[in-house]
């Protein structure tokens, strides 16, 4: 993996790219999943997490959007027995409301 001008030298990869080739996700305190099928949220959030606890966040915000909920279910399902997550709630309105998860990182040890 190369590293980048923006800092981003840690990413996750895919293989859906628009292209047909693989995509990449640059690690920040938020990823949005509204481009994934719910198929891929569980590995998805796995590898995401564990890159935002090595970076260093200890608060990220995972937008499922509103939808039927059932998205919200899954992510939130994953995240209530994850072993890096220290708790979870609802996002702020200005943060995507009950359209996103805000995540408390246990510390790094």
């Amino acid at each position: 993996m190369e590293k980048r001008e923006d800092g981003n030298d840690r990413e996750l990869t895919g293989e859906n790219g628009l292209d047909g080739g693989p995509f990449v996700v640059p690690i920040e305190d938020s990823l949005d999943l509204h481009t994934f099928r719910p198929g891929e949220v569980r590995e998805l959030l796995d590898d995401y997490l564990g890159l935002a606890s090595e970076k260093g966040f200890s608060e990220v915000r995972i937008i499922h959007g509103k939808g039927t909920g059932e998205l919200k279910r899954r992510v939130e399902s994953i995240l209530a027995r994850h072993p890096l997550v220290a708790s979870i709630r609802q996002a702020e309105g200005s943060r995507g409301g009950w359209g996103a998860t805000v995540v408390i990182l246990k510390p790094k040890t």
